[in-house]
């Protein structure tokens, strides 16, 4: 019994590919056509470099890929058409080569018998592992097409609440960027027509002034030194940062730092309230949506600390005890997990939660963005007037000794 690929039109003129299991190419060809295809247009046999192999080039998966995934996915399947009629309708459609990718994989495992859930578990890059939970649930429940819905609804707000923080940073990561290229541009080109005449006089020159030609002469001769350094530093932020004490280190700065830890605070709070009140819709135990909740953040410190939350859950105690003993998220998320384990609405809870967070999560990026700009502007004029001191310093120093004689 070998595999074979083949490539074969539906009854409605649609073209299908997939892999079947066969003695050989033409009893491949008589279960298909047992199978109610009008036409096989291809069959051959599967070699060792098409087995289980997900090789892509495509971009990033982004929460809106996701979330037009699972919006689409829904709708097909409340039309009627199977699971496997689906990933093929979704794979031919779908823009971003990885997903299309893991979609044709996604495919091969259903028609071989796996369900949906192991199906996207070999696909992790693709499939985060709250839409793998959500998809267990659902087709162990019978409401898949519930579940999708919901993480659809999911994937986009969370895709919004990226979006806020990303706009944030990007006003200060350009400016910074183009004082940087100003600095070199000075450096390279307006500090060396100076050096000639400063080295005519016969005046010792302000320190400034020897610090910037020292600099200038330091970036136009020995660049690949400034390179080599530059990339060893980020070479080493990168290893660090895949440590244990980096990733401690950079979690707690993220809380810490003025006005970014504020902004960081509370989109995690919205996330866990928006995960958990996701996943407990689709009835997974409380425990497991914890777990599955810690999974989702980014920051380690609170990664861990909802982790104990939920060894502390497995043991009776209820979760607004650990959430609050984290001394992390804002008073009020422990006091509505609270309220809803009293009133035995938590789902519904933060949901609430989830929304109020993202209006703040809104008012803190807009905070960022009104507070960098200031801080951006008196740092430009002091690396501005850094170099217009070390260049006019010596001229003006000049032309008072002058008019002393």
């Amino acid at each position: 019994m070998a595999t074979y690929k083949y490539k074969a039109l539906t009854a409605d003129g649609k073209t299908k590919r997939g892999t079947i299991d066969a003695g050989s190419v033409e009893s491949a060809q008589d279960k298909l056509k047992g199978q109610g295809f009008a036409s096989v247009l291809d069959v051959s046999e599967e070699g060792a470099f098409d087995k289980d192999i997900n090789i892509s080039f495509g971009g990033k998966v982004k929460a809106k890929d996701l979330s037009m995934f699972c919006k689409q996915f829904a709708s097909i399947l409340n039309a009627g058409v199977t699971i496997i009629m689906a990933l093929d309708m979704l794979a031919e459609q779908a823009t971003n080569a990885k997903l299309q990718s893991a979609l044709r994989a996604l495919q091969v495992s259903v028609e071989k018998g796996s369900n949906l859930a192991d199906g996207m578990r070999q696909h992790p890059n693709v499939f985060p592992p709250i839409l793998i939970n959500m998809v267990q649930a659902g087709e162990a429940s019978g409401s898949l097409e519930t579940a999708l819905v919901r993480m659809a609804d999911h994937f986009e707000k969370d895709g919004r609440l990226q979006a806020q923080i990303k706009s944030a940073l990007t006003y200060p990561i350009i400016v910074c960027i183009v004082a940087v290229a100003v600095v070199i541009v000075c450096m390279v080109v307006v500090i060396p027509n100076f050096t000639s005449m400063f080295e005519d006089m016969d005046m010792e020159l302000p320190f400034m002034t020897r610090f910037m030609i020292a600099c200038s002469d330091f970036i136009k001769y020995k660049w690949y030194i400034l390179i080599a350094i530059v990339a060893a530093i980020v070479f080493a932020i990168k290893f660090f940062k895949k440590t244990s004490t980096g990733q401690y280190f950079f979690a707690k700065a993220a809380m810490k730092v003025p006005i970014i830890g504020n902004l960081t605070i509370k989109s995690s709070a919205a996330r866990f309230a928006r995960t958990l009140s996701t996943l407990m819709a689709s009835g997974i135990p409380l425990i497991d949506a914890v777990e599955a909740v810690a999974k989702v953040m980014t920051n380690k410190i609170i990664q861990d600390k909802l982790l104990d939350a939920r060894d502390q859950v497995a043991k009776g105690v209820p979760l607004s005890k650990p959430v609050k003993d984290m001394g992390i998220f804002p008073p009020l998320l422990t006091q509505m997990v609270h309220v809803g384990e009293e009133t035995g609405n938590l789902e519904e809870m933060m949901f609430k939660v989830a929304d109020f967070f993202d209006e703040e999560v809104e008012e803190a990026t807009k905070a960022l963005t009104s507070a960098m700009e200031p801080l951006i502007m008196v740092f430009l004029a002091g690396i501005v007037g850094c170099i217009v001191g070390a260049v006019y310093g010596p001229l003006l120093s000049m032309y008072e000794n002058m008019d002393n004689l």
